[in-house]
């Protein structure tokens, strides 16, 4: 079977994921897409700071995001090379990388998408073909260019009963399979981003580490109702969203509404948010889903894993790993699986979730 590379770097922006991938041809029957080899990099915190300070308007823009894109890349490259020397493989092997690159911007409603990257420099230090800009020809046709997953999570889960797949990551999104369905899906809301940014604030810490410290404080209900008031809850979709839209000063200016809170009944509230937002979500759309199955890295996040059970009664929630889906790189098997869709011609969006006006091929090629 054809082996590719997929590359995820999300709006956490902790790290790139690297899944080397099985993708069978059509037509060969009793093969599955499987997770060949896999490789975590860590961002540097210099990179991860400019690709922060990116999501927002500032100065010599151009300039910057071309050198941060040179310089993900070349972390990129690094990973790649470290990923087929433990496989004990050579580039010969990969057929495609399919390179994400980092979100920048998301406004699908001003008609664009930017995921920063220097895909001919990937290809060139790489020696393989690079797949990338698979969100442009969705929002081209008038999509959200996101979440691009559910048709993969399709092609990976689809079974005989209706079933969900939830990724949480710096933000979260629903796909919805039925049998015999085109796959639904959408955005749900804040994911692990507000949750990071609190912890880091007041705790010094990258994440709040299986929910901890969000467990040790009490959910404040009024902030948590005037959080859920936001219209971005109440639209069925398609949608997407991001940084964009729930960012820091968001958060603060709904803190503004109370007297000082805890910090920890804030990071309690805010998990609350994002199993809620979720879980409502669900409830709305697929009130008959009996799994729930979470990726991501919410995925270890225990106490959010126990508020989506408690809020789902008759609903199994488990990290997807427990049906053989590994939680920790389906977001970067995704980009793989998109590359090959585009080599062999195939569509890769699902114009029910982004609402594109059809199917499309998506991604640009850069030959090595």
């Amino acid at each position: 079977m054809p082996l590719y590379i997929g590359v995820m770097s999300g709006t956490s922006l902790d790290g790139l994921d690297i899944a080397l991938v099985d993708i069978p041809l059509a037509g060969a029957d009793g093969h599955a897409i499987a997770l060949r080899a896999s490789r975590y990099v860590p961002m540097p915190d210099a990179l991860r700071c400019e690709l922060l300070a990116l999501c927002a308007a500032g100065p010599d823009e151009i300039a910057r995001s071309a050198l941060a894109a040179a310089a993900m890349s070349r972390l990129t490259a690094e990973g790649i090379h470290a990923l087929l020397q433990d496989a004990g493989l050579d580039r010969a092997a990969v057929r495609a990388i399919g390179y994400h690159g980092q979100t920048i911007r998301h406004e699908p409603q001003r008609g664009f998408t930017v995921q920063i990257h220097n895909a001919a420099l990937l290809a060139e230090l790489t020696g393989i073909d690079v797949l990338c800009d698979f969100r442009a020809r969705d929002v081209a046709a008038g999509g959200q260019g996101a979440p691009l997953v559910p048709a993969f999570h399709q092609a990976l889960a689809s079974g005989e009963r209706p079933r969900a797949l939830l990724n949480v990551g710096g933000f979260s999104n629903l796909t919805l399979l039925r049998p015999d369905q085109p796959p639904l899906g959408f955005d749900c809301g804040p994911g692990n981003a507000l949750l990071d940014y609190w912890v880091q604030r007041h705790c010094g810490q990258p994440f709040d580490d299986n929910g901890q410290w969000a467990a040790s404080g009490q959910l404040h209900a009024p902030l948590l109702a005037q959080l859920l008031a936001d219209p971005y809850f109440a639209v069925s979709g398609p949608k997407s969203t991001g940084r964009e839209y729930f960012h820091p000063h968001w958060l603060h200016a709904q803190l503004a509404n109370f007297p000082p809170l805890a910090a920890a009944d804030v990071q309690a509230t805010l998990l609350e948010l994002t199993a809620r937002s979720c879980a409502e979500a669900l409830q709305a759309q697929m009130a008959d889903c009996g799994e729930l199955l979470v990726c991501g890295g919410g995925a270890r996040n225990g106490q959010l894993l126990a508020r989506l059970s408690a809020l789902l009664a008759g609903c199994r929630v488990q990290p997807s790993d427990a049906a053989g889906l590994p939680a920790d790189w389906l977001e970067a098997m995704a980009f793989a699986w998109l590359a090959h869709r585009c080599l062999q011609r195939e569509p890769g969006n699902c114009p029910q979730v982004t609402g594109a006006a059809g199917y499309r091929v998506l991604g640009a090629l850069y030959p090595a």
